[in-house]
């Protein structure tokens, strides 16, 4: 049976999947996932530092095994925002290939958020007018709205190449250069009270915010939202009172929008060792998920919506899509 994998690099985590196809898609065969947290720092130097290198390239290691392991010759390799913004990332890039075999794509923010909606297309609910679909990553955001083809379609632009169809087009994007640590690094300093540490969480909602004023134009406020990241999932599964995470129960699940700020600011408001505490944070997630719950929150306000729909999916899955897809129709590939 045909393999094929999937690496994401991202400015967090380094996550891969390795996938046959199936009926409905593909089944997944082995996957891995490990904070190596690539861009910490990043924001204050311009370069990727060699401890977060070393992080990196230690947890591409274990992928370049399992891919040999699995004798996975077909495999695509994307590297996003840590590496798209720091001076030393080609020669990053190049001690990757050096000492591990992997060749990294670094993609533009374009290419990231279309391969962000392939990987969590079966839950677009194609009955509503318009979705919004983002991906909170560690470095960037990437925002992308969605419609419905109508009769004057032909005057957007198609998202095409990977499954969604005819009927759903892409009609507007943002790529908001914050995420969970480049946003968390921007209040370095813990404030000692509950107000203060509130106060915090605002100024990083108000970054993010004036990133989106142009979206908000063109898409109003009559929004479905569909949100893929570690953030989404994470919130999603506290609401649900999980104390041990599960994929099944939280992957297209529906979360409430009041459910999901109250406890955003609720742990924004936290000292820090109180949310390492908390079952499903942990020591790796208690700075995040504070700059998370913020990035989220301004994304909210795009919507009326009460709702969103909550994605454990993306960019690795969107990746086996268009390589499963292309291989199945080698010239439209």
């Amino acid at each position: 049976m045909r393999h094929f994998g999937a690496i994401d690099l991202g400015t967090n985590n380094c996550r891969l999947l390795i996938a046959r196809p199936a009926a409905d898609g593909f089944q997944v065969v082995d996957a891995f996932s490990r904070v190596v947290r690539l861009g910490e720092g990043l924001a204050q130097s311009g370069r990727l530092g060699e401890a977060a290198m070393d992080r990196a390239i230690a947890a591409l290691r274990i992928c370049a095994e399992k891919l040999a392991r699995r004798h996975v010759c077909e495999v695509r390799s994307v590297a996003t925002e840590a590496c798209r913004s720091a001076a030393n990332a080609p020669e990053f890039v190049a001690r990757v290939y050096r000492e591990t075999g992997i060749a990294l794509d670094v993609i533009s923010p374009a290419e990231e958020a279309r391969l962000a909606v392939l990987g969590c297309q079966t839950l677009i609910d194609r009955e509503v007018p318009r979705t919004l679909v983002f991906d909170i990553g560690g470095g960037s955001t990437e925002v992308v709205l969605l419609e419905r083809r109508r009769a004057d379609g032909d005057a957007w632009r198609r998202l095409a190449d990977g499954g969604l169809g005819s009927d759903l087009l892409m009609r507007g994007w943002a790529s908001v250069p914050w995420g969970v640590v480049s946003l968390a690094e921007t209040e370095r300093e813990e404030a000692p009270t509950s107000a203060g540490r509130l106060e915090a969480f605002f100024r990083m909602k108000a970054r993010v915010s004036r990133h989106l004023v142009d979206l908000r134009r063109v898409a109003g406020r009559d929004l479905a939202l569909l949100g893929a990241s570690g953030t989404v999932t994470t919130l999603a599964s506290l609401l649900m009172g999980q104390t041990s995470y599960d994929r099944a129960r939280v992957d297209g699940c529906w979360s409430a929008s009041i459910g999901l700020r109250a406890l955003g600011r609720k742990l924004a408001a936290m000292p820090a060792a109180e949310r390492c505490a908390i079952p499903g944070i942990g020591r790796d997630r208690a700075e995040l998920v504070v700059a998370g719950a913020a990035i989220l929150e301004a994304l909210l306000d795009l919507s009326a919506c009460e709702r969103i729909r909550v994605a454990d999916r993306g960019l690795r899955e969107g990746i086996l899509r268009s390589m499963i897809a292309a291989a199945d129709h080698p010239a439209h590939g």
